[in-house]
């Protein structure tokens, strides 16, 4: 049996990549901040809960993470912890940087010094690219990160491509554009459109508030990209890979279908000026090619199905 070490185990990615984990019949540690006040809502509603060994550790003491990495000697070891808002990070830019870039290095530095052969993968981010003046997003896309979340992204990025060429360990990084789920908290945007959306259907809220609708963003389904991140770390050699729908759409057009689903009238939206970033990216979008012939990844849901499933799984848990 294998094992599998999991940060940011109560998250939408951990919940899922947990679930497909044991499926697969691993043993799974599961790293929390604070095990006292950790909220295992997500793995009780994915029925895993009591599947998943919980420990505390302190990704920000290299001593706490190295005494986690020589008690379970992990097989491999997912890095899903981050302070993952966009928004948030304008707001506290200094301490996302420090946790986000800290936190990586910090477990890189154990898995280095554990001396085991243990494989690493760290969950990036398209964010990193930002500003971009060709699409869609490749690997070799010049990185132009927009927001203090996505220089963290891009300084992890090439952290752990740095720990493999400089120290021969097996890392990758998972380039994941955006992906929902029933799971997602209520401070990202499609979350929050739809439960928003149904508060307004039955009468408990009166507007839609958003920010700009115009940008457009590469959206997919969160399990299938959790698969991405398993298969990636069975593969012989070490490599980076971009998974991603392929496709981008505007979040007018999530926001539309969502109101026209729920037979809501679009004058129910209120644009909030107050809810626009700072800098914002017009379009990105990736390709996938790698991952499917690669990895053997396979993805071809359009979104507003996934838009539908979602709603169907707000409506039903109401």
């Amino acid at each position: 049996m294998k094992t599998a070490l999991v940060t940011g185990i109560t998250g939408q990615d951990g919940c899922y990549l947990s679930r497909l984990l044991l499926e697969k019949n691993y043993k799974v540690i599961g790293v929390t901040r604070n095990s006292q006040s950790t909220n295992l809502k997500n793995l009780e509603y994915l029925g895993i809960s009591d599947s998943i060994i919980i420990e505390e550790c302190n990704l920000l003491d290299l001593s706490f993470v190295i005494r986690l990495m020589e008690k379970y000697k992990p097989d491999e070891v997912y890095n899903l912890a981050a302070q993952s808002s966009v928004g948030l990070s304008f707001a506290q830019p200094t301490a996302t940087i420090e946790y986000n870039t800290n936190s990586v290095l910090n477990l890189l530095e154990a898995v280095r010094l554990s001396g085991n052969s243990m494989k690493f993968y760290q969950a990036s981010s398209s964010e990193m690219y930002g500003k971009v003046t060709n699409l869609p997003v490749q690997l070799t896309t010049p990185m132009h990160p927009l927001s203090p979340y996505a220089i963290s992204k891009a300084s992890n990025f090439w952290t752990v491509t740095n720990f493999r060429e400089s120290f021969g360990l097996w890392t990758c990084n998972g380039v994941l554009f955006n992906h929902e789920s029933y799971l997602r908290p209520k401070n990202f945007f499609v979350k929050k459109v739809i439960t928003d959306s149904l508060r307004i259907k039955h009468r408990k809220q009166d507007v839609l508030r958003v920010g700009n609708l115009d940008a457009k963003r590469d959206f997919g389904y969160a399990p299938k990209y959790a698969e991405a991140m398993w298969l990636m770390l069975q593969q012989p050699q070490a490599a980076d890979f971009i998974i991603c729908s392929g496709k981008s759409i505007s979040l007018r057009s999530i926001v539309e279908h969502v109101f026209t689903t729920l037979g809501i009238s679009t004058s129910k939206i209120v644009v909030d000026l107050t809810l626009f970033r700072p800098v914002d990216i017009a379009d990105i979008y990736g390709e996938n090619n790698q991952s499917r012939d690669v990895l053997g990844w396979s993805y071809d849901l359009d979104f507003k199905k996934v838009l539908d499933m979602l709603i169907e799984e707000e409506e039903r848990n109401l």
